[in-house]
């Protein structure tokens, strides 16, 4: 699964690939790998990635066009 919004949003902060690869904690061609699809995306990347660009996990894969993340949960 190639997540396009993930090369996209990663561009509109003018950030490389290595920047993300750092924050993630793997190597700039892991990170390319989940960019380009060769290597699906795991959801602890996904949540952390949500979470810097202060988006929805939804948002990064496509799943809806609303950037703005969701409310937190009175659960945690």
């Amino acid at each position: 699964m190639k997540i396009e919004r993930l090369k996209e949003i990663r561009e509109d902060k003018d950030l490389k690939q290595e920047d993300i690869a750092q924050i993630l904690k793997i190597s700039q061609v892991q990170y390319s790998r989940y960019e380009t699809g060769i290597r699906v995306i795991p959801i602890y990347h996904l949540a952390k990635l949500a979470q810097y660009y202060d988006t929805s996990i939804d948002y990064l894969i496509g799943l809806t066009d609303e950037r703005k993340p969701y409310p937190k949960s009175i659960l945690k």
